[in-house]
């Protein structure tokens, strides 16, 4: 008993020194976890398979050299750790007609020559363009920044299927068959909002779309086609697939996720899956109530400033000009009224970087640590609390330690398993091409 109080007693006295408490202990245990994250954020490779561009940032006086509004540039990229962005050629869903191929080839191309002039031109000794997962390494250990580029929407080739090789050529090392539309290629999720679909799946040019992606080594995207697509996409494919920015269904029902049945064919097929940090796809209870809050605050100021904010679903249906304009208009509202908006809605929970590695956890668990990678669709409406631009990459490393995951689990979720299905879709064309 003399000895229980003694203990009792010299815990006291402990206790009430400087540094020695409690929260002390568990500051320093704090402290230690995140320099254990940041050492190993800053050895591996850390890469974001789906940014969206804005070619107008890619000028001699507005460029990514500088520190944009926007989610990615080099001086965030630098400030958060993030080694790899891919850009994406992207273009919204048009009318299957010669006109519309026409215009949408024009766009795709303005913005893969905009990647190449950024890395051949603009800022060439920051970042590179790699085509290859040893480029990659190599401009890693050359300290510079790397680009990469993924094609979200195979619209552009129209019905000439010899331009899966010509976007090969231009760099493009992902492609995805179709985006919110269906297109010539295959059909989109956005077909069970109606039940409406245009091809059952793929068309005729979207199974030689598969072939020819096999051939030239670019790797197939599923994130936005529908299930039927995807199943058939993975069934032809000679070698692994990716979806490039898409979440776990079973945690949020949205069609732009993969279900069970999805994930185990990516899995059986050697492929990953990049789950994305865009708030409605991570969490939609969260997001949902945080939306309809921020929509009522947004149009009350939009009505003071004379300014109508368009639904997402509107924006990807104007031409590309038009959208251009919308989009620059909409970046200097938000820029006026964010710190109304942050302030108003400080009470308002949000989607943050611990819901968004949930889905990471639930992938790892569902199909494996070999399978499932990062992406945060940033520039094209991603992002959560947390992990909003590049600048705070970081955070999701820090998320990871905490929940358990070692330096090489988290050196294969942030690059290693994305390059390793890069290695075998360029291995088996060039397997393909040689017969």
């Amino acid at each position: 008993m003399k000895r229980f109080f003694t203990a009792i007693a010299a815990a006291a006295i402990f206790a009430s020194l400087p540094g020695i408490s409690l929260l002390a202990q568990t500051n320093g245990d704090e402290a230690k976890l995140i320099e254990k994250a940041k050492k190993i954020h800053k050895d591996v490779i850390t890469l974001d398979t789906h940014n969206d561009i804005n070619t107008a940032n890619f000028t001699d006086t507005v460029n990514y050299t500088q520190d944009l509004p926007n989610q990615v540039n080099i001086p965030k990229m630098r400030k958060g750790g993030l080694d790899v962005s891919w850009m994406i050629v992207y273009t919204g869903q048009g009318e299957l007609t010669d006109a519309g191929y026409a215009a949408a080839y024009k766009n795709a191309i303005d913005k893969f020559d905009a990647i190449h002039r950024l890395t051949e031109k603009i800022a060439p000794n920051e970042i590179g363009l790699a085509l290859t997962s040893s480029d990659v390494r190599r401009l890693s250990k050359e300290g510079k920044l790397v680009a990469m580029i993924g094609v979200e929407n195979g619209y552009p080739i129209g019905t000439d299927i010899g331009r899966v090789k010509e976007f090969a050529a231009r760099g493009a090392r992902y492609m995805s068959l179709a985006h919110n539309g269906h297109s010539q290629l295959a059909d989109s999720n956005t077909g069970e909002a109606d039940g409406k679909w245009l091809n059952n799946g793929l068309s005729d040019l979207g199974k030689q779309a598969v072939a020819e992606m096999n051939k030239w080594g670019i790797m197939i995207d599923v994130s936005h086609p529908s299930k039927q697509a995807n199943l058939q996409a993975i069934a032809l494919s000679k070698a692994p697939v990716i979806a490039s920015h898409s979440g776990a269904r079973a945690l949020c029902d949205h069609s732009r996720n993969l279900d069970d049945e999805q994930l185990e064919a990516i899995r059986k097929n050697g492929g990953v899956v990049q789950a994305v940090a865009f708030r409605n796809y991570v969490n939609k209870e969260k997001s949902e109530l945080r939306s309809a809050k921020q929509a009522e605050i947004g149009r009350e100021l939009a009505a003071k400033e004379g300014f109508t904010v368009l639904q997402r679903a509107d924006v990807v249906k104007l031409p590309e000009a038009e959208r251009t304009a919308y989009m620059a208009k909409l970046q200097a509202f938000r820029a006026k009224t964010n710190p109304i908006v942050r302030e108003r809605m400080k009470d308002v929970p949000d989607v943050d970087v611990k819901d968004f590695v949930n889905h990471i956890d639930y992938l790892v668990k569902k199909i494996g640590i070999d399978h499932v990678g990062i992406s945060s669709d940033f520039d094209g409406g991603g992002g959560v609390e947390g992990w909003d631009n590049a600048a705070e990459t970081f955070n999701v490393t820090l998320e990871l330690v905490r929940r358990g995951y070692t330096k090489k689990q988290i050196a294969k979720l942030w690059s290693g398993n994305l390059l390793r299905v890069l290695d075998e879709v360029q291995a088996v064309a060039r397997k393909l091409q040689a017969n």
